[in-house]
């Protein structure tokens, strides 16, 4: 029985869909302006292990995660500039090409972490026509007001509109969050459409509606296109512990009024991740993205490190977590080589270990996706595997396959390695050890360390055996 944490309600409930067999998604995406960074790579992280557990069970999942290509401004509470077009002149660049450029970056980055594409990822801009007409839905249910070609959510309309995170609205109207707009009625009252026109400025992506030239507002981009795609009512909802105080309180109290239906069933939020004990900040120079990491240690090891640690907690990333992930990554391969390599026995102890990684992996992942404890399970039955591998080699097998399939569930997916699949690298590998043994025959020592010593540089270690050298992966 799958357990998950509502938000809503703090805390675990049982899943149970909408629709039997069933479930659809919808996760907050990037607002791309910027590189991934390592922050919202974990967040992702997360959100492709839910779907693929989903998918584990046997769910026909619908994971719906947009792009947010305008509307964002630098203050979540409708103050400042457009982040796009704020990036975008500073580039001295078009703000829809700053937008195409980092769609692509994003995808390299996601497709380098082996996570899974969504079923539809819908850009902002591309639903303009269905927002604008939620606006009017809102305007003539008494929801919203117009002033000077801006479009606002009038909250005290709207019952129980801090639900989600249980906001005492008269305590926090008093704390001075941001500068309050004089066109607002209320202080918590927030932008559907925003005019175009701002001073002597103008917004350069506009579009005409009834209220003028303007733009959508952040928090409505999201209502619309998780209803577009997945209907008025969603089983999940997921995005940052951020979105918590504003921007999904909006999104609900927008989707309720227009449709008069729930609009999320169970809430999800994930922590933040923290670099090195502090608060990720470019100001603080305390920042680092995703592409650098992956550049450096490889997707694998990277993805290995954000599934070290649970969607709810916060994980700190440093020097550590990368060792412990090589580590890990290590010790998975030695594992797999070594059960390719043995010739097997008669044994048969390893039928129960199989069937007890199972249900331990998932009594953890039912548990609100408790993917550390999963991992727990993995490293437990590996440590079975190496001290069975006298078992029948059929058993063996399926011992193989079942440790692949459990971190395939992870996302973790040890055929391939640097694009390269485990077959090519032990032919490279055969060549390397056939070389390096002509050499050790012809007593050139010299070229043999140095072969020795550079595979170590790269986490490969030999092994010299009387019968014929070896090698394997650095992590035990």
């Amino acid at each position: 029985m799958l357990k998950i944490y509502n938000t809503m309600t703090r805390q675990k409930e049982e899943f149970i869909p909408l629709e039997e067999g069933k479930v659809k998604i919808y996760t907050c995406g990037q607002t791309v302006y910027d590189d991934v960074h390592i922050g919202n790579a974990s967040t992702y992280n997360f959100w492709d292990v839910v779907v693929r557990y989903l998918r584990y069970k046997g769910y026909n999942v619908t994971h719906v995660q947009n792009f947010t290509d305008v509307g964002h401004l630098t203050d979540d509470a409708d103050q400042g500039e457009d982040k796009i077009e704020k990036r975008a002149r500073e580039e001295k660049i078009n703000p829809w090409e700053l937008i195409d450029r980092q769609i692509e970056e994003y995808w390299s980055v996601i497709d380098n972490l082996n996570i899974n594409r969504p079923n539809i990822t819908p850009r902002a801009t591309s639903l303009i026509p269905e927002m604008i007409q939620l606006v009017g839905t809102l305007l003539e249910k008494g929801y919203a007001y117009e002033v000077q070609g801006n479009v606002y959510y009038d909250i005290t309309k709207f019952k129980d509109y801090g639900k989600l995170g249980r906001l005492k609205l008269d305590e926090e109207m008093a704390k001075a969050r941001v500068d309050k707009d004089p066109l607002k009625k209320n202080y918590f009252d927030f932008a559907l459409w925003l005019n175009a026109k701002k001073g002597d400025q103008i917004h350069i992506m506009r579009w005409s509606s009834p209220w003028g030239e303007g733009y959508p507002g952040w928090h409505l981009e999201c209502s619309i296109m998780a209803m577009k795609f997945l209907g008025d009512t969603i089983d999940i909802h997921g995005g940052g512990i951020d979105h918590i105080p504003t921007h999904h309180p909006n999104e609900i109290a927008q989707a309720e009024a227009a449709t008069g239906k729930q609009f999320v069933r169970y809430w999800m939020h994930a922590e933040f991740i923290t670099l090195n004990g502090r608060k990720m900040s470019k100001s603080l120079g305390n920042y680092v993205t995703a592409r650098e990491l992956i550049d450096k240690y490889g997707g694998l090891i990277v993805r290995m490190g954000l599934t070290s640690g649970h969607y709810r907690s916060s994980l700190d990333w440093n020097e550590n977590v990368i060792e412990n992930a090589k580590k890990n990554v290590g010790r998975i391969r030695n594992c797999l080589s070594a059960i390719n390599e043995s010739i097997g026995g008669i044994k048969t102890n390893l039928n129960q270990a199989i069937k007890d990684v199972k249900n331990k992996f998932e009594e953890a992942m039912d548990d609100d996706f408790n993917n550390p404890k999963a991992l727990a399970a993995i490293h437990e039955f590996i440590k079975q595997i190496n001290s069975s591998l006298d078992n029948k080699k059929d058993i063996l097998n399926r011992a193989r396959d079942t440790l692949l399939e459990l971190l395939g569930v992870l996302g973790l997916d040890f055929t391939k390695k640097k694009g390269i699949d485990d077959t090519k690298i032990n032919e490279l590998m055969d060549i390397i050890i056939n070389i390096r043994d002509k050499a050790r025959n012809a007593k050139n020592y010299e070229l043999s360390d140095e072969i020795r010593k550079k595979l170590r540089k790269v986490g490969i270690q030999i092994e010299d055996k009387a019968e014929a050298s070896r090698w394997k992966i650095i992590g035990e």
